[in-house]
């Protein structure tokens, strides 16, 4: 049996946890007189500076649309009383404009089941939904209000339909009778049944398109749950008591149609209404977006009228002509000043982009993007946002365009343009820098060269947009481009300093442990090698001085800590399999350390989460079924066999071709074959060697060694 099997599963949101789902419930509304003003804060106050709030829900010209939807964040303590204001709450520009380099990362990943380590306060999410109704009878002919919802929870967007059936009523019913109904009927909303990932496994599920992947867990925890119900029951009839409150609805459910998401209902004024929340998803993801969108968005135009930029090391690495996305990519991991300009645009479009843009650099692995975005600003926070080292913000007014000094890159929605300011810092010469470019052999100065390999990249993630692959697909392209570039970076800081921050367990790696050593990135031969750091080394130096840079830093740091596996480096052996010539010897190293350090479920899902199905899956793997030694054969049996009875390994399995299933058949076929004929030897030998007939093995060779000796 599987360990994981009797462990009991936690659920991401247990019913007994006293955090609401949406902590707070805001009402603003503008007054010809007055201005922004805040109607209620519900059920208390999350703010003392109201007329800040207020604006930030009412944006620019929302009057001039029907309605309008706006994304902002909020820093709020978890401790102390809300009503009694112990704590000073303030909006994120407040915040942030005091905030230094690195402070207030809140997110360290772990891939244990505990909570994730929060080293500030976490952010407040807040979904705005404005709405202006016409009116004859009131002043301008028409009311505008707006109504927020202000949860913990990043998956903003299930409340959409529940904001718009709420501010329709309290149009009607301008009462907190009416936050408190809506208040009432969101908290009440069962995600208990959703089981709590590990890193390792949320990696997996947001890689795969397999809509059952760990199926399993799900089940479990339906099963779960009938046995605490009958046991619950079971104690209340013995002591005649009622059943208990504190049990959860939901024991008749049914398991999800795609474990990429959870589906659960609000019941609001008799209404249920279906939502579905991302089983697994990463720190800076916030909101439903499409990185499809952002993409296409800037690509057509570059495409079908390219323009040059003002050339910059950090940001133009592929030339005056470098691919828009890529530019912004460099901007955000460079800590650039970003601007998105959606003049005549609704603001909610805006913000998406903001927040597609934040998860665009991030790729999953890196932070600090979404804590310094303001998906909406307008010309009042000016001197606020200014004040933030390499914000990401979204604007409607076109008077941004005209100040150069305020951005670095402005990037213009409606024509899908990007600007490089005039007015940009030039990167400073580091000494590691000048001693790299000395040391370095000169770089080609044929601009038509795609040294970095940025250009192919962008062609094949276009490729497979045209081809309809899906927004998943693109994100894990996304995904493993961040991936490679962290694992170059760590390459040029060996070389450079001779250690990385970015790389821990190095010595361990190379203690030749199981046989094998190295670690870090690998490059199919030096030429390539030397060609891609070169290339890279002006944007490598422009990330190493970052918030993502230090935050990544402790990240790996705390993850090296409890990884399964840390003997080997189990992503640079697979990548030697993978890119490198390597001989019948060398391949036959790795794959005995791979089948002896990859044993439990955990460290099973270690070994997958380098073996993506957008590379190849287990091919390379199982490629080990074809070597020309049988003992190498036998060992990669061993190891797919286990792979293919896990329950995240069995969807990796299902993705080899027929060839290698044949080639698996064949070659366990053959070892069944070679453990009868050890059997029948060994019982021979039992017959020649027992002679006092005791029925004592112990001078016999046993039936593994013999297979061993066999192979």
């Amino acid at each position: 049996m599987s360990p994981t099997k009797s462990k009991h599963l936690k659920s991401q949101y247990p019913a007994q946890s006293n955090q609401s789902h949406v902590e707070f419930i805001l009402v603003a509304s503008f007054d010809i007189h007055r201005g922004s003003i805040m109607e209620h804060q519900y059920p208390g106050f999350i703010s003392s500076d109201e007329h800040m709030l207020a604006e930030l829900m009412l944006p620019d010209q929302a009057h001039s649309r029907a309605q309008d939807w706006t994304i902002f964040f909020l820093h709020k303590d978890t401790a102390g009383d809300v009503e009694d204001g112990e704590d000073e709450d303030e909006p994120d520009l407040r915040r942030q404009s005091r905030m230094q380099d690195g402070d207030g990362d809140d997110y360290t990943m772990s891939e244990n089941e505990a909570d994730d380590d929060v080293e500030g306060p976490p952010l407040i999410y807040v979904l705005n939904l404005v709405s202006t109704k016409y009116d004859n009878t009131a002043t301008r002919n028409a009311v505008c209000k707006a109504m927020a919802i202000c949860t913990r929870h990043p998956f903003i967007h299930i409340y959409k339909p529940l904001l718009l059936l709420a501010l329709d009523e309290y149009f009607k019913n301008p009462f907190p009778e009416t936050l408190a109904t809506l208040y009432t009927a969101v908290n009440a909303m069962d995600l208990s049944l959703l089981p709590r990932l590990s890193l390792l496994e949320r990696n997996i599920l947001q890689a795969s398109n397999a809509r059952d992947m760990f199926i399993e867990k799900f089940r479990r925890m339906l099963e779960q749950r009938r046995t605490d119900s009958l046991r619950l029951s079971t104690n209340s009839a013995a002591k005649s008591l009622p059943e208990s409150p504190l049990t959860p609805s939901g024991t008749n459910r049914a398991l999800p149609r795609d474990t990429h998401e959870f589906e659960s209902k609000v019941v609001y004024n008799n209404i249920s209404i279906p939502v579905k929340v991302p089983a697994a998803r990463f720190p800076e993801d916030v909101g439903d977006f499409s990185l499809i969108k952002l993409i296409q968005k800037f690509s057509v135009p570059h495409q079908t009228s390219p323009t040059p930029f003002t050339l910059h090391p950090h940001l133009t690495t592929g030339g005056q002509y470098t691919h828009p996305i890529i530019v912004l990519v460099n901007a955000l991991l460079t800590q650039k000043r970003i601007i998105f300009l959606g003049h005549n645009m609704p603001s909610g479009e805006v913000a998406e982009t903001v927040l597609a843009a934040c998860t665009l650099a991030s790729g999953g692995l890196l932070r600090g993007f979404t804590r310094h975005a303001f998906p909406y600003t307008d010309l009042t926070k000016i001197d606020d946002l200014l004040k933030v080292p390499g914000f990401i913000a979204g604007v409607t007014n076109p008077h941004f365009a005209n100040k150069p000094e305020w951005w670095d890159l402005l990037c213009d929605l409606p024509t899908g343009k990007m600007t490089i300011s005039s007015r940009i810092e030039p990167p400073q010469m580091t000494e590691s820098l000048t001693a790299w470019l000395v040391s370095s052999p000169p770089q080609s100065q044929n601009t038509n060269q795609d040294n970095t390999g940025d250009a192919a990249f962008m062609d094949s993630v276009l490729r497979n947009i045209n081809n309809r692959l899906g927004e998943n697909t693109i994100r894990t392209m996304w995904r493993g481009w961040v991936l490679k570039f962290t694992r170059m970076s760590a390459v040029f800081e060996e070389l450079v300093y001779g250690t990385s921050a970015l790389y821990v367990g190095g010595p361990e790696a190379d203690a030749g442990s199981h046989g094998v050593r190295g670690h870090g990135y690998v490059w199919s031969d030096e030429a390539t090698r030397q060609r891609e750091l070169a290339s890279n080394v002006h944007r490598i130096e422009g990330w190493r001085n970052t918030r993502s840079y230090y935050s990544l830093v402790q990240d790996l740091a705390h993850l090296y800590k409890s990884r399964p596996i840390s003997s080997i480096d189990l992503h640079h052996h697979h990548d030697r399999l993978r890119t490198q010539k390597l001989t019948p010897d060398a391949a036959a190293a790795i794959y005995v350390a791979m089948e002896e350090v990859v044993r439990s479920d955990a460290e099973i899902c270690q070994l997958l989460t380098v073996t993506p199905e957008s590379q190849g899956g287990l091919f390379y793997v199982a490629l080990g079924l074809l070597h020309p030694a049988k003992s190498v054969r036998f060992t990669t049996v061993r190891l797919l066999e286990r792979i293919r009875r896990h329950e995240a390994g069995k969807h990796f399995w299902a993705g080899l071709g027929r060839f290698s299933t044949m080639a698996f058949e064949r070659v366990a076929g053959e070892m069944d074959r070679a453990a009868a004929a050890v059997a029948a030897d060994g019982r021979n030998g039992v017959e020649d060697h027992d002679e006092d007939g005791d029925g004592d093995l112990s001078r016999s060779t046993t039936l593994l060694e013999q297979i061993s000796l066999a192979g």
